[in-house]
């Protein structure tokens, strides 16, 4: 089974925001993830659209003959980890400062190959089952 990943990392966005995204994505197919992402209002969704299309084009670069349908890939994992925080001070009343943290996250897509069965295959298989049954009721 084929797959291949694509990293994006210190994205401008907190890790609780991109999870959000994330897991509508999850396991689902990828012209299905690729509309979900695409219309979803959220900052993070661009992002996570750009890095699931980069996923697809290793996928793509991977494969000798170069031909992956989309509608064979799926997404097998996605996960967001936290990437480095920013601090910053706020200006406060009564010359006090308030801290301010900036987070910031890392998104790693996987994306996979299914594994698609030939009905040449399943005919075969299925065959032996009805000459079997056939040669009962000849004898009986």
């Amino acid at each position: 089974m084929l797959e291949a990943r694509a990293i994006n990392r210190y994205i401008n966005s907190s890790p609780r925001k991109m999870r959000l995204v994330i897991d509508l994505i999850r396991g689902k197919d990828v012209p299905e993830a690729q509309n979900i992402l695409h219309y979803l209002p959220k900052h993070p969704a661009k992002v996570a659209e750009k890095v699931l299309l980069s996923a697809v084009k290793n996928l793509q670069n991977k494969d000798e003959a170069g031909r992956v349908e989309l509608d064979t890939l799926f997404v097998k994992e996605a996960y967001v980890n936290g990437g480095p925080s920013m601090k910053r001070m706020l200006p406060a009343p009564m010359g006090r400062a308030y801290r301010i943290v900036k987070r910031s996250n890392h998104l790693t897509i996987v994306v996979a190959q299914k594994l698609v069965k030939n009905a040449k295959k399943a005919k075969q298989v299925s065959n032996p089952k009805e000459k079997q049954s056939t040669k009962k009721s000849k004898q009986e």
